[in-house]
């Protein structure tokens, strides 16, 4: 699944295809991807301009005149391309808007997972998922005092807990293995025993590792691609995550994967220690 780093790749390369440019006209292939009757969806965006495209954690939001906002949520395998008009669609391609410059935005999802929500500026509170989302991992978002005060609320594993997008936001299954290596947290860590330096220190690593993976254009583990139809290169880059049985980079001690919350995780057995107490 796409993470912040892939989402914030994709909404850049989209802004320098498509900002500014005007929709004439939708094609709804697969209707129960969007939240709103095709002929709603239809003609609420026609004849209008993308102003402007945000990220919210893993969520992209076009902005179009007239206060209207079309979230998009790419899911698992979710794509946004861009075609000349008449091109024949793939047989994954599911929604189409037609620029009146003669070019076609489109969406392509193989799962048929991705959504696509319709409403006016300011309700994104009201959209599950998005609406709770907690602060994006950023230098000014993501402050000491905030990680300090829910981790030590918390009575769970560290590893589901970075995963909760309600505790932080855009964080995904890869990029916390990355930072609780970086931090030597073991994943199954209880969060209330977390250190307050250790808690710095993976403040300042989910900080840094999120800015640097969306310099390397994200991670490309599977079938993730920008809006150029380019892999990301971050993949390279990775310390844990997808090297079980390969030693680590730190001590070289072999790689383990086992199973948290359901999701394959790697870390380093000697650097990772789990704390007990």
């Amino acid at each position: 699944m796409p993470e912040l780093p892939e989402v914030e790749t994709v909404r850049r390369g989209l802004t320098s295809l498509v900002e500014n440019s005007e929709v004439s006209s939708v094609d709804i292939i697969y209707p129960k991807m969007i939240n709103v009757s095709p002929e709603k969806f239809k003609k609420c965006l026609s004849k209008r301009k993308i102003i402007k495209i945000d990220r919210r954690g893993k969520y992209l939001l076009f902005r179009f005149n007239g206060d209207i906002t079309l979230v998009s949520h790419l899911r698992m395998e979710g794509k946004y391309d861009v075609e000349s008009d008449g091109t024949t669609p793939g047989k994954h391609t599911h929604v189409i808007f037609h620029l009146s410059d003669g070019r076609e935005l489109r969406y392509n999802d193989s799962r048929k997972f991705g959504r696509m929500y319709l409403i006016h500026n300011g309700e994104e509170h009201t959209l599950s998922g998005l609406g709770t989302l907690g602060p994006e991992p950023t230098e000014n978002d993501l402050t000491f005092e905030y990680l300090k005060t829910i981790m030590n609320k918390s009575r769970g594993k560290i590893k589901p807990f970075l995963l909760n997008q309600s505790h932080l936001a855009g964080l995904g299954n890869i990029y916390v293995d990355e930072v609780l290596w970086m931090s030597k947290i073991h994943p199954e860590t209880m969060t209330s025993l977390v250190t307050d330096d250790e808690i710095k220190a993976l403040r300042m690593n989910i900080i840094k590792e999120i800015s640097d993976a969306i310099k390397g254009h994200g991670t490309t583990v599977h079938s993730y691609s920008n809006a150029y139809g380019e892999a990301g290169q971050f993949q390279d880059s990775l310390k844990v995550y997808g090297r079980k049985g390969q030693p680590c980079f730190r001590c070289g001690t072999k790689i383990e994967k086992i199973t948290v919350a359901q999701r394959g995780t790697h870390f380093c057995p000697k650097c990772q220690l789990r704390v007990t107490k």
